[in-house]
């Protein structure tokens, strides 16, 4: 990331790097520290902190002189419609471009949430399932420091080489009945990551074009990664098809 960012890389065609438009979403420990990075590193950027806890907010606007919109994450992303080159680094607890996803399609047709497979977790490192079914991903075994710069081919915690890409690691999971999109996570500063609203859309759009079907929503960088997994049937159409 660091090598493509330097050569002006784009993560999709037509979004620049650096970003110059980023919405935090979150103000708690990750949204501080997203803040604090990204208003230090990317002073060019125009940035807005989201979060439905007007405390919080009040003292990142005080400390960093940013503004803020008082408004639960998920819901501000759902209703704003974004441009393609906004970028949003997700620093609340939820997986947010699956929850965003979910909304969306759920205005359409029917989509709800389905429990990540058992045998997903056999096939990526370190699986920690949740009671609701998402399964969390990592290579790393320890506490990775959040000063982190996502080095390509060296982990900043061992100095030894990586054991893999997981964004790329997870599109090849196998669950039958099961479509896999990856939404890749790209690191704007050390510990900070994120993505364009375009690579929203993509997803949004890759989904929309079958009129039904069962589907694994990962969202990773190079290190770790979050799985969830939705089952979408389009609006009735009068025939059930693949598109």
């Amino acid at each position: 990331m660091k090598d493509e960012q330097a050569a002006g890389a784009l993560p999709e065609r037509g979004i620049p790097l650096p970003p110059e438009r980023i919405w935090i979403l979150g103000a708690g420990r990750f949204g501080t520290m997203a803040s604090e990075r990204l208003s230090r590193l990317l002073p060019q950027a125009r940035l807005l902190v989201v979060d439905f806890r007007e405390d919080r907010l009040e003292r990142l606007r005080q400390k960093f002189a940013l503004p803020v919109h008082v408004e639960d994450s998920i819901s501000f992303l759902t209703r704003s419609d974004p441009a393609d080159d906004q970028w949003i680094i997700p620093a609340v607890p939820v997986h947010v471009a699956f929850e965003w996803l979910l909304r969306l399609l759920s205005k359409e047709g029917k989509a709800h949430r389905l429990p990540v497979p058992p045998e997903v977790d056999k096939q990526v490192p370190n699986p920690y399932r949740v009671p609701g079914g998402t399964v969390y991903a990592s290579y790393a075994t320890f506490l990775c420091p959040d000063f982190c710069s996502e080095p390509d081919e060296i982990c900043t915690h061992t100095r030894k080489p990586r054991q893999g890409r997981l964004y790329e690691t997870l599109t090849y999971i196998a669950a039958d009945g099961y479509e896999v999109e990856v939404m890749r996570s790209r690191q704007l500063a050390p510990g900070v990551g994120g993505y364009p609203a375009k690579s929203l859309r993509t997803l949004l759009e890759k989904i929309r074009r079958r009129n039904f079907g069962t589907f694994l929503i990962a969202t990773s960088c190079l290190c770790h990664g979050v799985i969830d997994a939705l089952h979408w049937e389009k609006q009735d159409t009068g025939r059930r098809m693949d598109a």
